[in-house]
């Protein structure tokens, strides 16, 4: 439970920051950019835990979980005065209970929207020509084909590019967009690609539609990114096939 207490404790501060601007005269704000760089300081946390706190909540709303602000900024405020209305031990309760409710709710309504959408998209993209579907639901399609040559096994190391979004277009990951490609063992990620990845060449460039049971299923990944029971897209190009005997820096896909 101790934990717990920082988290809390971070999101009750930035929602007091935020209620700020609802409630001018309670909470006072400022009107211009601060200047020295203690005071930039200052307002970097309040800034970061703002963009923190609009996060969260977006994400607790959309699995249709939303707390009182006004009661929200209330108990932080009481807190730092020390007349708080409910124990520390009442307060972690409600919290554990809060979270699970959380949890439940994000399966069960965003889950639910995800799988709803994705099977959608499954079904549309399964019918065009350029289109092919495996006996476990992957669907590929090649982009670009390279000379052909050594196709990766499940215990290599590869090099790739990719770009990672879900089926209404949201990147939740990028190395094309970080101007970098990644290198990892193969039997590492997730099954979608440990199958799609063993169908192509040095070379190559596929596009993966990758069903949630060969994805991240009903956990969802990413934090908070890909919501659960969610259908992947990648593209992906093979760069390069590596010993793994000959490479010191590996890293995992997320």
């Amino acid at each position: 439970m101790k934990q717990l207490k920082k988290p809390l404790m971070l999101t009750m501060i930035a929602l007091a920051v935020s209620g700020c601007m609802q409630q001018q005269d309670k909470y006072p704000v400022s009107e211009a950019a601060p200047d020295s760089e203690q005071d930039k300081m200052a307002y970097a946390v309040g800034s970061t835990l703002g963009e923190f706190v609009s996060e969260t909540l977006d994400r607790q709303e959309q699995a249709e979980l939303v707390l009182e602000r006004d009661l929200v900024i209330a108990g932080f405020v009481d807190a730092l005065k020390g007349e708080s209305k409910i124990s520390q031990a009442e307060a972690e309760e409600l919290i554990t209970t809060m979270q699970m409710q959380y949890s439940e709710q994000r399966a069960a309504v965003v889950g639910g929207k995800a799988k709803e959408e994705g099977d959608a998209y499954q079904a549309e993209n399964a019918q065009r020509a350029e289109v092919t579907l495996t006996e476990s639901g992957l669907q590929y399609e090649v982009l670009v084909q390279g000379e052909g040559g050594q196709k990766p096994k499940e215990t290599d190391l590869v090099e790739v590019h990719y770009h990672g979004t879900l089926v209404n277009g949201d990147v939740f990951d990028s190395s094309v967009e970080r101007g970098e490609p990644i290198v990892f063992p193969l039997n590492r990620v997730i099954s979608g690609w440990v199958e799609g990845l063993q169908l192509m060449s040095v070379g190559d460039k596929y596009r993966f539609v990758i069903p949630p049971h060969l994805a991240y299923g009903e956990r969802g990944a990413a934090g908070g990114q890909i919501p659960p029971h969610a259908t992947l897209i990648f593209e992906v190009e093979l760069l390069n096939i590596i010993d793994p005997e000959a490479e010191d820096d590996v890293f995992e896909i997320q």
